[in-house]
């Protein structure tokens, strides 16, 4: 199988692709494959990762146009999927050539500054993340701190399920146009310290929440649901959110 892979360095700039052969065995993936290159064809190749088993979120990439896990990826399916049905934006126009029939094309993850080859810089996803902040303080009310009833706790655990892999950041057209947006993985863990009974500073959080880089920049095009490797649905976080400051 043929691997066309997106090269360069600092920014994207003086960026190429490449082209690589793979001998596919049986249950690899496509981070599998990017392993094979880098030890037997290319040492160069640089790309992130870490667990294998789609629990980091490191891995996180373009391939064939779509932002994916490459460890949760499998060769054997990826030709015969249908997509994912993304709505476009600047960084899936730009033409490239490549046989949808016989490669793979693997870039790295828009909307973040490309470090080298397919790793990006996340400063600017961590950074959104970090201003929701992403804690309860147990000085707050210590003694009640660990305790939350099961009901309580189902109610927040579709966005606990967060990996922060960014692949909804990638392909979100405002992190694309507007480079103070938080991004839909900020706005869900906003919402799920928003909604846990053990969080006693909702009316700061909702001060957040509000703000223009928040919950009013979304324009719910729903892609960030159609990526998520976790089905944690930004979107439907974000929604919650924006009847909370209506």
């Amino acid at each position: 199988m043929k691997f066309r892979i997106w090269r360069g360095d600092i920014d994207g700039q003086n960026g190429r692709y490449e082209t690589f052969e793979v001998d596919v065995q049986p249950g690899m993936s496509v981070l599998d494959a990017l392993f094979d290159i880098r030890d037997k064809q290319d040492d160069s190749l640089a790309f992130r990762f870490s667990c294998r088993g789609a629990v980091c979120g490191s891995c996180a990439m373009m391939i064939n146009r779509e932002p994916r896990l490459a460890c949760r990826t499998q060769l054997s399916t990826i030709g015969k999927s249908k997509g994912l049905g993304l709505r476009p934006f600047t960084p899936l126009e730009k033409p490239v050539e490549w046989d949808r029939g016989t490669e793979v094309l693997i870039e790295p993850l828009p909307n973040l500054p490309v470090l080298k080859d397919l790793a990006v810089d996340m400063s600017r996803f961590f950074e959104a993340y970090r201003k929701i902040k992403p804690w309860i303080d147990a000085r707050v009310e210590q003694k009640a701190f660990s305790k939350i009833m099961p009901d309580e706790a189902q109610r927040i655990e579709q966005y606990t399920n967060c990996i922060l892999c960014a692949a909804c950041f990638g392909a979100c057209p405002v992190c694309d146009s507007n480079p103070e947006y938080l991004g839909p993985a900020a706005l869900s863990w906003e919402l799920r310290f928003t909604d846990d009974v053990r969080c006693k500073d909702r009316e700061e959080r909702m001060k957040t929440a509000s703000l223009a880089e928040a919950v009013p920049g979304c324009q719910f095009v729903y892609n960030c649901v159609k990526v998520c490797p976790k089905q944690v649905a930004p979107a439907k976080a974000i929604g919650k959110l924006k009847s909370y400051i209506s």
